[in-house]
């Protein structure tokens, strides 16, 4: 996903409206559902789970259980940067964890979360592909092998400049 554009909450309700309607009648919609909007939107609002529950006949917290169990959604909007840092085992034995503690640190932000100025939003992920070639990130779906904190930095003030 690339940077999200920001929409009016009629046009939110409308793009949710619209995804119900395109799954509609289909069995185990769920997740595709929560994909699609999670793909436009970047998130899922909080407010649209009684409309998806109320689409899919099933209770407000059968959604809400579904979209905190999967690390990949998330329910608050995301920084203008998504930046992955892969957790799997081969980028965990090239150095991940402290990528990850630096990225924390020079962020000012913990995984999960978004940083004050909403620019980034940093994230664990689980193997980008490139266990030959760890540590690995991904800033906005772009890929980067070998990352050591220095490049860190260097990619993040690329990104920083592009906002």
């Amino acid at each position: 996903m690339s940077a999200v554009l920001k929409k009016s909450p009629l046009e939110v309700q409308r793009t949710i409206h619209e995804i119900l309607e395109h799954h509609a009648g289909v069995q185990g919609a769920l997740l595709p559902i929560l994909h699609s909007i999670q793909d436009v939107l970047g998130y899922i609002p909080a407010d649209s789970v009684s409309d998806i529950a109320s689409a899919l006949n099933l209770s407000r917290a059968e959604v809400h259980g579904v979209i905190t169990y999967y690390h990949h959604f998330r329910m608050t909007m995301p920084g203008q940067h998504i930046v992955k840092i892969c957790r799997a085992e081969a980028c965990q034995s090239m150095g991940a964890d402290a990528l990850m503690a630096h990225a924390e640190k020079h962020l000012c932000c913990p995984a999960h979360h978004t940083t004050e100025d909403g620019v980034f939003s940093l994230e664990a992920t689980y193997c980008l592909g490139l266990c030959a070639s760890s540590p690995a990130i991904s800033i906005n779906d772009e890929v980067h092998a070998r990352v050591s904190t220095s490049d860190f930095n260097a990619l993040i003030a690329e990104a920083r400049g592009q906002t």
